[in-house]
């Protein structure tokens, strides 16, 4: 299952369980919620952007969404905590991704992404990012 179709079932589902009022995010989880969202949009931004930076450059502002979604979640607990969780696990295929050649060494199981595998990621965190939006605004 893709990053991106993983990270959509899990929005659906939080926006399921907030509609139906199983998920009520206090001001905490919404203040978090907010700023991880906040993050996100500077972490990945623009997508038509994104496309004329490096693979170097895509990979660390992946990586820093990464980051800010750690942090995120170290500072909630609940359900917040929880779909965190379950994102960072989504998009954790980021972590074993390189762009550095091996120069003959071992990568530690890290592979060279393709473009699309960059998109598609992009894709699912501000997928992510939107959510968190909605979150907030709960």
């Amino acid at each position: 299952m893709s990053m991106l179709t993983v990270i959509d079932d899990l929005v659906v589902e939080a926006e399921q369980q907030i509609r139906e009022r199983a998920w009520v995010p206090g001001p905490a989880d919404r203040s978090a919620a907010a700023k991880a969202a906040a993050d996100l949009q500077a972490a990945v931004g623009d997508p038509q952007y994104r496309e004329t930076l490096s693979a170097f450059d895509r990979l660390a502002s992946l990586r820093e969404a990464l980051a800010a979604l750690a942090i995120a979640l170290a500072q909630v607990h609940g359900r917040l905590a929880w779909f965190l969780g379950a994102a960072v696990t989504a998009l954790s295929p980021v972590l074993h991704w390189r762009e550095l050649p091996s120069e003959g060494g071992s990568t530690f199981g890290a592979v060279s992404p393709t473009r699309q595998q960059y998109t598609e990621a992009e894709d699912a965190v501000r997928r992510l990012q939107s959510a968190l939006k909605g979150v907030a605004a709960a």
